[in-house]
């Protein structure tokens, strides 16, 4: 018995090693594409380890990517600091500031998660340029606000259901208003679920395409857009483009890195009620 068990557990080992290798394969040959020179990089050699490293496509990518890079870090911080402020009043309010309709309007409004981006695209261009906003940074944080408004507000809703009625109830025999009670109260216990929906937010927003590429112009692109951009035209030395690449992801990666474990934390602390 115990040796069967110990014969699954290698093979559950050895499975989960071959997926994972599989898995880390487009990254291998990011990275050494990165570091090749683009007379080096042809696709019968694309397995090769570099023959020399080549640090130069990092510089160069640096240098291109930057204005870039900066408004999506603009973008990013002021787009997931309102969605999940804003996302968190309104779970508090779904949720310990019931009226009457607030299901429905609850139901309504998580309607907003199942509609895709392609669909919404042409009336949200057509609103942000009636109202000014078509082209800059401002527009797009406002669309990446109302759009992670039904996912921040679900997310925080279910976070506050576990706070006791009780509590909240005994601040308003002290005369405690909604504010104060949000203030006071219910934010500081908030920073689980600060936690999960900003990496959520954080991460949807820095990776996003097709809205950066449709609502900004040149000069207020993210850098998803600037990366596609490095590999535009006929002729591409695919190291720069993967260098851009690397670079792109490091701040997802180390947010994922350091604060993995408290999303994890997160996502179980409003999973389950005592």
């Amino acid at each position: 018995m115990t040796r069967s068990i110990s014969i699954g557990r290698y093979l559950l080992y050895g499975t989960l090693a071959v997926l994972a290798l599989g898995y880390l394969l487009p990254a291998y040959m990011m990275v050494v594409t990165a570091l090749k020179m683009p007379e080096n990089i042809s696709l019968p050699r694309s397995w090769h380890l570099p023959v020399e490293l080549n640090g130069s496509s990092f510089l160069e990518a640096v240098a291109l990517l930057k204005p870039n890079f900066v408004n999506s870090i603009v973008l990013t911080i002021f787009a997931t600091i309102f969605s999940t402020v804003l996302g968190s009043i309104n779970g508090y309010v779904f949720s310990k500031w019931k009226f009457k309709g607030s299901e429905v309007v609850f139901t309504l409004f998580l309607f907003g998660m199942f509609i895709p981006y392609q669909v919404i695209l042409i009336p949200l261009f057509q609103t942000l340029r009636a109202i000014n906003l078509y082209g800059g940074l401002p527009g797009l944080i406002l669309a990446h606000v109302v759009y992670g408004l039904p996912i921040t507000t679900l997310i925080f809703r279910n976070f506050y259901a576990q706070i006791p009625d009780a509590l909240i109830e005994s601040a308003m025999l002290d005369g405690a208003g909604f504010f104060y009670i949000y203030g006071k109260i219910v934010f500081p216990l908030s920073i689980p679920g600060f936690v999960v929906t900003s990496i959520w937010q954080f991460t949807q927003i820095w990776n996003e395409f097709l809205w950066g590429i449709t609502l900004t112009r040149h000069t207020a692109n993210p850098i998803t857009v600037g990366l596609a951009q490095l590999a535009g035209g006929q002729a591409v030395s695919w190291n720069l483009p993967m260098a851009g690449s690397i670079l792109a992801a490091i701040p997802v990666l180390l947010i994922y890195i350091f604060m993995g474990r408290y999303f994890i934390r997160g996502l179980l602390a409003g999973s389950v009620k005592e």
